[in-house]
């Protein structure tokens, strides 16, 4: 019987606390970790994928704070680079200690990967993504006088700097995430929603833009070809009429029946609706394949019926 191909992405929960310390982000992963071995103990192939906005938003200020003629701040897309790099490493390792204290013997591997917009994408007109700390209004208006960018409120918990988000085209790496997992490798891909680059006459191109994270673990299962999209975010199912007297817990639900949803604005533009999208862009571009949306808790008991599933129809 064929072993069961999932792409899990994380949400940043996975993996950034309050606290942005190394040391307290590898002790979140190394706890996400755990609850990941039980999709590998069922003998599926994993490909994990994860967030950055924190981390990426927190290099930035730190290269904004450092610059210099002499030592200049790197590109937006280098520190996307940057964080997939030591987030990825992060997680390997502590993969890896999961996996030996199971005395299981495997391979574990992040891949820097590369994920192609399309340059006249309308996004990078209207920047909407949220990147970096939560800021107070009136700090959020100091660090735009500075930095001259754009600061929203997010979500209720504060203003933080948005930057352009175009959708992702493709997967540069792909084909290699393919071969990895084959070999029995567990990987890691598409970290941050991927470098986002653009095809340009002499070869691939970085731009300054973050890419949302489940968008792009969309086109990463799209293209590996998986049977199961795993959304991670924080709450345990998806709602209709969200923190309103009449919420409705969605357990099972077609795509039809959320295209319906979404006609009604029954989801957050800045934090459920991508989750919803990608779903739907899976689930209509692969043959049997479905999504489940959940947290990171319920992760080991979606076989029992957590979260919300959404599958063709």
């Amino acid at each position: 019987m064929k072993n069961k191909r999932i792409v899990v992405a994380l949400g940043g929960n996975a993996i950034l606390s309050d606290n942005a310390s190394e040391s307290a982000q590898k002790l979140a992963i190394r706890e996400t970790c755990k609850k990941l071995y039980k999709l590998i103990e069922d003998g599926s192939e994993l490909i994990i994928s994860h967030g950055n906005g924190p981390q990426v938003g927190n290099l930035l200020l730190q290269q904004q704070a450092a610059d210099s003629e002499k030592n200049p701040a790197m590109n937006l897309d280098t520190c996307v680079a940057m964080t997939q790099g030591s987030i990825g490493y992060w997680m390997q390792s502590e993969m890896k200690k999961v996996l030996f204290e199971n005395k299981i013997d495997r391979t574990v591997v992040s891949l820097v990967t590369q994920v192609t917009v399309d340059k006249d994408d309308e996004a990078f007109k209207n920047p909407v993504k949220p990147i970096g700390p939560f800021l107070t209004k009136e700090e959020s208006e100091k660090a735009s006088e500075k930095d001259s960018c754009i600061y929203i409120e997010d979500a209720g918990r504060g203003y933080r700097k948005v930057v352009a988000s175009p959708k992702p085209t493709g997967i540069v790496e792909f084909d290699a995430v393919v071969k990895l997992i084959e070999s029995g490798i567990i990987t890691i891909s598409c970290g941050g929603g991927g470098v986002p680059v653009i095809l340009t006459e002499e070869g691939y191109k970085g731009v300054e833009a973050v890419i949302d994270k489940d968008l792009a673990s969309q086109k990463l299962a799209e293209l590996v070809k998986a049977d199961e999209l795993i959304i991670l975010t924080g709450v345990d199912n998806v709602y209709v009429n969200y923190n309103k007297p009449n919420q409705e817990k969605l357990t099972r639900v077609s795509v039809s029946k959320l295209k319906k949803y979404i006609e009604e604005d029954q989801f957050a533009k800045g934090s459920m609706l991508p989750k919803i999208e990608a779903a739907i862009q899976f689930v209509e571009s692969s043959e049997n394949g479905s999504v489940i949306i959940t947290s990171l808790d319920k992760l080991g008991e979606i076989n029992e019926g957590a979260g919300t599933v959404i599958i063709k129809g």
